[in-house]
């Protein structure tokens, strides 16, 4: 079964077409309960998302900060593991027909297999996987397994990436690229700053891939900034702070599906 990196493709393109960036929302599986974590990611397209990117969660997230690491120890202590990550990619997808990909580091993928991996999320109507600390050299295997099975692979560049390695790792990449906008771990700031759009304009330099934006975004008005510049806006530990900070799981559905439909007003850049 072919995944879905034409519906992502398409969607992108889609909201390009409308002049305005893409929403792209991230939210970990199994936060608060798996049953809770597939009412979130509907939640979030019903208030304008575009895009999910589904976390699996880890034990040691390098580039997460406090609030997802908090919300990962919750999951994982729940007992959380990949197949309940691809159940909740395949029902999410199938109630919101929106494109859906999973966030992961590598290690996992490694211990499951990457052929497994790759088929049951395409299976499961995945349009793709974000790697952030997979080397573009050493990502040879996924990607042949990953266009195998119509998956994207999505690469992440930081501010200190030089223009040559930018160039190396669009020409790798596939669906759109994930643009950090400061060095550091993902987590709410005051300000999105300069380096993000410097970032997109050398990396739009490279490829012909959307430019999406992730860390620090978490209201309409930085949503607003970032669309200015970007093909996309990548919001996470805004929503789930939201989830962390409600008295209980319906207040936490109410509160993401109203900060989606903020943001989603805020990239539309009128």
């Amino acid at each position: 079964m072919s995944g879905n990196v034409q519906l992502l493709s398409d969607t992108l393109a889609a909201a390009k077409a409308e002049d305005r960036a893409a929403l792209i929302a991230y939210l970990p599986a199994g936060f608060p309960t798996v049953d809770g974590g597939i009412e979130a990611v509907k939640a979030v397209v019903a208030g304008g998302a575009d895009v999910v990117e589904v976390g699996l969660p880890h034990s040691d997230p390098v580039l997460d900060g406090p609030v997802i690491q908090t919300a990962d120890d919750i999951a994982l202590r729940g007992g959380v593991k990949i197949a309940d990550v691809m159940r909740t990619v395949r029902e999410a997808h199938a109630a919101t027909g929106a494109p859906v990909l999973v966030m992961t580091y590598w290690n996992p993928i490694d211990r499951y297999g990457v052929e497994r991996f790759t088929a049951e999320l395409a299976a499961a109507g995945g349009a793709g996987c974000i790697l952030p600390d997979l080397p573009v050299q050493e990502s040879a295997l996924w990607r042949e397994h990953a266009e195998k099975h119509g998956l994207a692979t999505v690469f992440v560049v930081a501010p200190s990436s030089k223009d040559e390695r930018l160039a190396t790792i669009t020409a790798a990449g596939s669906g759109f690229v994930y643009a950090a906008s400061l060095m550091g771990v993902t987590g709410t700031r005051e300000s999105v700053g300069e380096q993000a759009a410097d970032l997109v304009r050398r990396t739009k330099a490279t490829t012909e891939l959307p430019v999406c934006v992730g860390l620090g975004v978490s209201n309409a008005a930085q949503a607003k900034e970032v669309a200015v510049f970007a093909d996309g806006v990548i919001v996470g530990s805004a929503f789930v702070k939201r989830m962390l900070d409600a008295e209980d799981e319906a207040a936490g559905l109410r509160a993401v599906r109203e900060l989606a439909a903020d943001l989603a007003a805020g990239v539309r850049r009128d």
